[in-house]
């Protein structure tokens, strides 16, 4: 039905806290799953781990958007990326928590991949500050 999304960060409780908005402010209308630490929970970055959200978030085969938080989870995202079949999965370079808010919109309303990335990418223009 709608495109997945997996937040990718060193800490569980980012990815867990951001998913758990996105999933409220989205009505519980996207898949959007949390791929936070390292295998035993603690901070760091877990590729299985993250190769199971996804494999989780693109039940539909709608495609997955990866939002990487920093550092290694960025390249542990990329390789990823191109280990699987062209199409399946795209990186956000967006804030992490504001693409994740804005991608999950873009999902729950049933845009395609590149729209969903899109939105993530727009959200380094909200800025907090105008000045």
């Amino acid at each position: 039905m709608t495109v997945g999304i997996v937040l990718v960060s060193h800490s569980p409780a980012l990815a867990e806290g951001t998913a758990e908005l996105v999933l409220s402010l989205t009505a519980g209308g996207v898949r959007v799953l949390p791929a936070g630490g390292n295998s035993d929970g603690a901070l760091g970055t877990s590729p299985p781990l993250i190769l199971d959200a996804v494999m989780r978030a693109n039940e539909d085969g709608h495609g997955v958007l990866l939002i990487p938080d920093l550092g290694s989870s960025v390249l542990s995202a990329r390789l990823l990326i191109d280990d699987l079949a062209e199409g399946v999965l795209a990186l956000a370079d967006a804030p992490f928590v504001e693409g994740a808010v804005a991608a999950g919109m873009a999902a729950s309303t049933g845009g395609d991949l590149a729209v969903v990335q899109a939105a993530a990418k727009e959200a380094w223009s909200f800025r907090k500050d105008p000045d």
